[in-house]
C-alpha cells in the first residue's frame, strides 16, 4: 500500500529536506500512517502528535480533503493511495 502524506513547510527540515513523503506500508489508519511516517522520520511524528499519541491542538491533518478531528480521528480507515495533508491550525478573530 502507498500512502502520499503533505507536509508544511515547517516540518521539511524533519523530514530529510522534503515536502511530500510516499509511504509504502500496510496501514488501515491514518494512525496507522502517522506511525509508519515516525518510523521513518520521528521528528516529523514528535511535532504532529503528542506523547499521549494524539494529534496536537495546533496541528490538523486531512484525509481525502477531510479533517480527521470529523472522520474518525486516528481511526479513520485509509485505502491504498490515499493522502494524507497535515496542515498548521490557523487562528485569528
Amino acid at each position: 500500500m502507498t500512502i502520499t502524506v503533505v507536509l508544511p513547510t515547517y516540518l521539511h527540515a524533519f523530514a530529510g529536506g522534503r515536502g511530500v513523503v510516499e509511504l509504502s506500508c500496510s496501514a488501515a489508519t491514518v494512525g496507522d500512517a502517522l506511525r509508519a511516517l515516525g518510523d521513518v522520520y520521528p521528528g516529523v511524528y514528535a511535532r504532529v502528535l503528542t506523547e499521549q499519541g494524539e494529534v496536537r491542538q495546533h496541528v490538523n491533518v486531512f484525509c481525502g480533503g477531510e479533517s480527521i478531528r470529523y472522520t474518525g480521528g486516528l481511526s479513520t480507515a485509509i485505502a491504498d493511495g490515499a493522502e494524507l495533508f497535515i496542515v498548521p491550525a490557523v487562528s485569528g478573530g
